[in-house]
């Protein structure tokens, strides 16, 4: 039996003890981030998936694990042994999980859940589906936590607090902006669970969850005051003393439950059902008005100072990333290069540069069938030797004081067979058709995609996720609420229409399951263009300067704006990146960005 299996098997037990029918495990920590502390792995631990997103439940005589269209792959492999079948989200015959439950769990049964890891919408939607056959729902349990004996302890790393040289704006003039949306919605005070709407709000970070520089907090924005929760072992002085001139009173962690439940009956509470937590919203008996965090769209639309400094941050990783590509080209075949040895070399490239804090996210080093796996992340037991003739996909970013970045080039060994470089245009054409959009202010993710794909949708090909999404400043690196997709899936907070300043990515590609993987992803930002009788035109500025692949371009399969945007780039890349390159560099990125 495997781990995986066993800790399933005992958590039968316990559920069974309780009068339990069904018991959720999903990925979320009590702040509904993306990615988590490992104090919080409780839906990896339980199944043996390391994915980013999913959602496990488990019954007495069958278990399945929820997952999107980029862990399909991964989950399938991961799942294997462990008696949890994949569902397929957003495939046809996938019944949504709260229909699954209901289907399975008998009328007057119990289903069992951390309420602290669902958000307040979520919770509310499986109490509305269960409603039907008057199924409970016990939330105040955390079952995994008695089957977890050796579970790690909440993190204590300490926190440090970012200069308006970085931030743009001041954590005074940021609560201002929020204090004017409460009055806006007659709210007494704001609760935010949130920690990168916290962490944004009061100009501080952390490093709570590898690789992303967020503390585990909560916040409550009254008219004169905040109140912090967090365990202040994490706070140096300096950071006491902006809250301080702030009006920010720290308090323990854990007592964000106690005083939302001590909220007078006659204030009103501003609450995001998508960011709240599902056992603090319980919490609440005094009124309550449901908007998003205003600190979404705030934060989004990066200032001036931020976009500059991220523009900075852009061109020290383009550096870093470009001598890799370099590197890997010159010296594969010549010296055992693997995925690991691979990741390693880039990220000791990026902390050559001047403000690197660390990578952004979990690097992603995948060489031919492992590119495949949308998310795939090397390690010992599946690391594979760079060879002649294979594509890598480097999927990787850096965090520096001046921002984030989330930057993929599939970078070609050798010479590939035709099929793959006329896939590999195909996903430069379709990069470059939403690069050099224009459009009208008012239009969204879902209006622009169709751009996009159109190149890969021709060769009767598609990819299962998502085109770009936003990403923070030393945040979330898929940050709400804007992104590209063509269709809309109501849980992801992606389809806000474009604004001045918002960070995203536009990052197509075409995998194959067993075979290959192709991605290009640049980083841009959304500026205006002209505005006349039609209205605002908006357009986007390019951030990323690192080669496209010529090695992989056919330019017969290319169009004259193709081609001349292709050769704009490449010109750009080179004036941008040569003062920092090497001589042997500056030879080779001659070559690499030679007009076509």
């Amino acid at each position: 039996m495997s781990e995986s299996a066993a800790r399933i098997a005992e958590l039968r037990k316990l559920m069974k003890d309780r009068g339990i029918d069904a018991y959720i495990i999903p990925t979320a920590d009590c702040h509904h981030s993306e990615y988590v502390n490992e104090h919080f792995k409780s839906r990896e631990y339980m199944t043996g998936f390391t994915g980013s997103a999913g959602t496990a439940v488990i019954t007495q005589d069958d278990a399945g694990l929820w997952t999107d269209g980029r862990y399909f792959i991964q989950a399938n492999i991961e799942l294997e042994g462990s008696g949890v079948r994949l569902m397929k989200m957003r495939v046809e015959g996938t019944p949504p999980i709260p229909e699954w439950i209901t289907d399975n769990v008998p009328a007057g049964g119990t289903v069992g859940v951390d309420g602290r890891t669902l958000s307040m919408q979520e919770g509310r939607e499986f109490t509305d589906a269960f409603a039907a056959k008057d199924i409970s729902m016990l939330s105040s349990i955390d079952l995994v936590n008695e089957v977890w004996k050796d579970r790690p302890p909440l993190p204590l790393k300490p926190c440090f607090y970012l200069d308006e040289k970085w931030t743009g704006e001041s954590t005074a003039d940021k609560l201002a902006r929020v204090r004017s949306s409460m009055d806006d919605y007659g709210a007494d005070v704001h609760i935010i669970s949130a920690i990168d709407d916290v962490c944004w709000l009061l100009n501080f970070r952390g490093d709570d969850i590898e690789y992303f520089p967020l503390v585990l907090c909560y916040a409550a924005v009254w008219k004169d005051h905040v109140d912090l929760y967090i365990d202040e072992r994490k706070l140096n002085d300096e950071i006491r003393s902006h809250f301080e001139e702030d009006g920010v009173f720290i308090k323990p962690y854990r007592d964000i439950y106690k005083d939302t439940a001590e909220i007078p009956e006659s204030m009103t509470a501003l609450v995001d059902p998508a960011r709240l937590n599902h056992e603090l919203a319980r919490m609440l008996k005094c009124g309550t008005v449901e908007a998003q965090n205003p600190t979404v769209v705030m934060k989004a639309m990066k200032n001036p100072v931020e976009i500059k400094n991220i523009k900075n941050a852009e061109l020290k990783d383009s550096v870093a990333l470009t001598k890799f590509i370099c590197w890997v080209k010159n010296n594969y075949g010549k010296t055992e290069i693997t995925e690991l040895s691979a990741s390693e070399k880039l990220t000791s490239l990026r902390r050559e540069q001047e403000g690197y804090i660390r990578d952004s996210f979990a690097p992603l080093q995948a060489f031919g069938e492992h590119a495949a796996m949308m998310h795939y992340e090397p390690a010992p037991e599946s690391d594979v030797v760079l060879k002649e003739g294979g594509m890598l996909l480097s999927d990787t970013g850096g965090g520096y004081y001046e921002g984030s970045t989330d930057i993929t080039r599939t970078t070609v060994l050798g010479h590939i067979e035709p099929r793959l470089k006329k896939y590999y245009t195909a996903v430069y054409r379709a990069s470059q058709h939403l690069a050099s959009a224009k459009f009208l202010y008012g239009n969204h993710g879902w209006s622009l995609d169709v751009l996009c794909r159109q190149p890969i949708w021709d060769l009767g090909l598609d990819y299962q996720c998502g085109t770009g999404h936003g990403f923070g400043y030393l945040g979330s690196i898929h940050e709400p609420p804007t992104g590209f997709r063509w269709y809309v899936v109501p849980d992801k907070d992606e389809h806000h229409q474009f604004e001045e300043g918002m960070c995203v990515t536009i990052e197509p590609g075409i995998y194959e399951e067993g075979d290959f993987g192709i991605r290009i992803e640049n980083n841009v930002v959304t500026v205006k263009a002209e505005k006349n009788k039609y209205g605002q035109f908006m357009q986007f500025e390019m951030m990323t300067f690192v080669p496209i692949d010529l090695d992989a371009i056919d330019p017969e399969e290319l169009t004259k704006s193709e081609r001349d945007w292709l050769n704009d780039y490449h010109r750009q890349c080179y004036e941008k990146l040569s003062p920092f390159m090497t001589d042997e560099e500056n030879e080779w990125l001659r070559e690499y960005t030679r007009a076509v």
